[in-house]
């Protein structure tokens, strides 16, 4: 894997260092095409809000081949590192002081290579603002449809590899000891994608609608958009979830409990007190958005009570 920055028209895998520090993000391109999103009805645990299958398509991206570090949210948490960032092969021009700062946690669950956990999608989706506008590249969340396509990563069964090896690849409910794992002690999906199965469930850009697949319209990049908290979507299940909610089609979702012990009036916007499974991964596309439509993949704060 390439330390080199990379040009727009390459579309291989690459290493992004960090700027002011030595950690980084290992990338690999995901090929972007059709495939059949959702379960068919015979599929065990299959859910009503998983159908019907429908025929999607979604375009070229990288994604990180492992879910955000504690060690790498800290260095936008304590923005020591914000004097420094990349000046060439820039896509965007961002500046990083203009990115929102996050508050301190209520507890610090600091392990260098674990994932992070008990962040909120807003906290997610400014990490990738703050490292898109540390690096020029264009990061963000992926959307659902992209996560379950980089999920199958070409398979059609219920997860990207034989159940029958599911203990081979993902940390869930019968193996973890009801604990969270470090990245990358599993195998690899085909696309080079850790714990894309289990450890933590994963932030993903849409908004959360049981009958999204039958209402579905476009089917080429879709993305649900909505200006409400809850319920937000999940995927991949954690190491607290049966293998049933580990099926690349399985959907989760967020819901106010997730922050009942917040003891702030608003509650935080960056921090969960009562779902410490939950985590993200970054993805960059192959083309870059027009600037008048960050924000729709970045999101706004929505306050609550």
């Amino acid at each position: 894997m390439s330390d080199k920055p990379i040009n727009q028209q390459d579309f291989n895998s690459y290493k992004e260092v960090i700027p002011g520090s030595e950690l980084s993000f290992d990338f690999v391109p995901i090929t972007g095409g059709k495939y059949m999103a959702g379960s068919p009805e015979t599929e065990n645990g299959r859910k009503s809000d998983e159908g019907p299958q429908h025929e999607v398509e979604v375009g070229d991206f990288w994604m990180s081949t492992l879910e955000v570090t504690w060690d790498q949210f800290e260095l936008f948490l304590y923005r020591e590192t914000d004097s420094e960032f990349n000046t060439e092969n820039r896509e965007i021009e961002l500046p990083v002081d203009g990115v929102s700062g996050a508050t301190m946690p209520y507890v610090n669950f600091n392990k260098p290579g674990y994932p992070l956990i008990n962040v909120t999608q807003h906290a997610a989706s400014t990490f990738c603002k703050w490292l898109s506008a540390k690096t020029g590249h264009f990061y963000r969340l992926p959307t659902e449809a992209e996560w379950e396509y980089a999920c199958r990563a070409g398979s059609t069964t219920p997860y990207s590899f034989n159940e029958t090896e599911l203990d081979n690849y993902a940390w869930h409910a019968g193996n973890s000891e009801d604990k969270l794992q470090k990245g990358g002690q599993k195998k690899a999906n085909s696309f080079g994608l850790y714990d894309i199965h289990g450890n933590v469930a994963e932030w993903v850009i849409d908004g959360y609608n049981p009958t999204y697949y039958q209402e579905l319209k476009d089917a080429k990049n879709p993305l649900f958009v909505t200006d409400k908290l809850y319920p937000r979507v999940v995927r991949g299940g954690s190491f607290k979830d049966q293998p049933e909610s580990l099926r690349a089609a399985s959907r989760q979702f967020s819901d106010k409990s997730w922050k009942k012990r917040d003891p702030q009036i608003p509650k935080s916007l960056w921090w969960l007190t009562d779902a410490l499974h939950v985590g993200f991964r970054v993805v960059r596309p192959k083309v870059v958005p027009p600037k008048s439509e960050w924000e729709k993949y970045w999101g706004t704060p929505i306050r609550e009570y």
